[in-house]
């Protein structure tokens, strides 16, 4: 069965585009002219993925964005009208899966699409292995694979479904080089050819969650190359 995609989008001529191409790639689409219609949608009914722009009459699209995150993990693509580090950032913070800068290419966001939907087909289809695996034990933090959680020094760290998937990653290949091309590929689903900003302010929210809690757990950066999960204090 087709997934469904619900599209928040003021502007005519870019929702039809996003409705003609989506439809055409056998995608179940339902759009809106604002991000209320689509939040009523939303409650009645929920879908496999969201686009959502962010400037639109009535409530803006973050707003939206942070409702549909407090009851779904639906993955959520955020539009935004110009290069806006603040709209970026919020949006993120607020549970978005990626972002959009417009004007983009069509097949540019059908790619971004197919890759988080198929990111959800890949979890879905590993949930019951991932649920009955041990619980993995990297320095002080432990994974709780049947209840999803990572705990460090018995308490739960809260984290967004995005965060906690490139943790408990880091925790599998803990003191191992990570690319950055290889951690777009095995957790969000992207191929090298997609850009995205969204693995490193993932990684820095992790970073400061990770200090908030105390942890002798760190990612550090390597230059050029990706990231590493190390000991705290062993960057040298």
């Amino acid at each position: 069965m087709s997934a469904t995609i619900y599209i928040a989008e003021d502007d005519q001529s870019i929702r039809e585009v996003l409705v003609s191409f989506l439809t055409a790639a056998h995608y179940h689409v339902q759009a809106f002219t604002n991000g209320d219609d689509l939040w009523q949608a939303f409650q009645r009914q929920t879908c496999d993925l969201v686009i959502l722009d962010i400037m639109m009459p009535g409530t803006d699209g973050l707003t939206i964005c942070e409702r549909i995150r407090d009851k779904s993990t639906v993955p959520i693509i955020i539009l935004t009208a110009k290069e806006s580090e603040l709209d970026f950032v919020r949006g993120i913070t607020l549970g978005s899966d990626d972002y959009l800068t417009k004007p983009f290419r069509p097949t540019i966001l059908l790619m971004r699409v197919k890759a988080l939907l198929r990111r959800v087909e890949m979890e879905q289809a590993a949930s019951k292995q991932t649920r009955l695996a041990q619980s993995i034990q990297t320095f002080d933090l432990i994974y709780d694979a049947e209840a999803m959680v990572v705990l460090c020094q018995q308490q739960p760290i809260t984290l967004t479904m995005t965060e906690l998937q490139v943790l408990v990653y880091f925790m599998q290949h803990a003191n191992k080089a990570i690319h950055r091309e290889t951690l777009l590929q095995e957790v969000w689903g992207f191929t090298a050819e997609v850009e995205t900003r969204v693995t490193d302010e993932t990684i820095r929210r992790i970073r400061k969650k990770l200090l908030a809690v105390n942890s002798t757990a760190s990612i550090s950066s390597i230059w050029g190359f990706g990231y590493k999960l190390i000991a705290r204090g062993s960057e040298a």
